[in-house]
């Protein structure tokens, strides 16, 4: 059975500032900023939240089934696909538009200024899930298109598929009613520390009242590791300690292949969220969102090593 990973496609510009934001930015002109930022570095990667989880997903031994849209400019990212043997058939190319493009400066704390274009994701509601004719076991709705997003949930839930909802950077999209209405129909729900913090401010519901709605809410902490809430207790994920630290571009979504992998072999939580940090330390060794490559037995042996037993 394959997983459905609904979300974005993109091209990711990725550029370091060898300095500081906040050393940058006067604190007492935030109303008038006008900042230039020289950035010695830059480089083009492929990404989107999509793209970027199937990846580790597939380096796993996983089977992604992206559902997802790209402009004109697609083409390399179609071969990537195809070099990857991860299936392009839910992949829509509309015309007349870019590839979504992410252009993401990098200080030197791994502080993140991005500025990003939507192009054809704006139109991720021309795919349709109630379309879809493999099995699916598991499914993510992960950012994308507004519209996409609120079709994907809707229609996962109408087919019975279960699905993690993981608004990351889209959350501020939606309202109250749209928040609560994803996380009613959501099996499980994926976010940031801060994420959660707005979710919570955004739909007047406390964590516990949000976990007592799904299966889990996934709770990633970067540095600090991550927690997961279900059946009222707290499961402590600790972060695994990463051989070094390049980029953190991607290790997000790194970690919810690692989750998804989890689920979908029927781990338990702990497990899951485990490889979910481990995949996250793996990824944040390279730069860019799919530049780290493991085989799945390496993956199992670092595993072992960090946790003691094998997943």
């Amino acid at each position: 059975m394959s997983s459905l990973i609904c979300g974005s496609l993109a091209y990711d510009t990725i550029m370091a500032f060898p300095d500081r934001f906040s050393e940058s930015i006067l604190a007492d002109q935030l109303h008038n900023i006008n900042v230039c930022f020289l950035v010695p570095s830059m480089r083009r990667e492929f990404g989107g939240c999509a793209g970027n989880i199937a990846y580790s997903l597939k380096m796993l031994g996983g089977n992604p089934l992206i559902m997802a849209t790209i402009g004109t400019d697609g083409e390399p990212y179609l071969e990537r696909l195809a070099e990857l043997d991860i299936s392009r058939r839910h992949v829509t190319t509309v015309k007349k538009t870019f590839t979504a493009q992410a252009f993401i400066t990098t200080d030197q704390n791994n502080n993140q200024i991005t500025a990003f274009h939507p192009g054809a994701m704006s139109f991720s509601h021309q795919n349709k899930v109630a379309d879809i004719t493999e099995n699916i076991e598991l499914a993510i709705v992960a950012p994308d298109g507004r519209d996409g997003m609120l079709q994907n949930a809707e229609d996962c839930a109408a087919k019975g598929i279960a699905f993690i909802f993981d608004p990351g950077q889209g959350l501020p999209m939606f309202s109250k009613d749209e928040l609560r209405r994803f996380i009613e129909q959501a099996t499980y729900v994926a976010v940031n520390d801060y994420e959660a913090a707005m979710l919570m401010q955004e739909t007047g519901w406390t964590e516990k009242e949000i976990a007592s709605r799904v299966k889990a809410l996934i709770v990633t902490l970067g540095e600090r590791g991550a927690e997961i809430y279900a059946e009222g207790e707290k499961i402590v994920i600790p972060c695994v300690e990463a051989g070094k630290t390049i980029d953190p571009t991607g290790c997000g979504d790194a970690f919810r292949a690692g989750l998804i992998y989890g689920l979908t072999n029927n781990k338990d939580l702990a497990t899951c969220g485990r490889l979910g940090s481990l995949m996250g330390a793996i990824k944040i060794a390279h730069q860019g969102p799919q530049a780290h490559s493991l085989t799945a037995a390496e993956i199992a042996d670092r595993f072992e090593k960090e946790f003691g037993y094998r997943y």
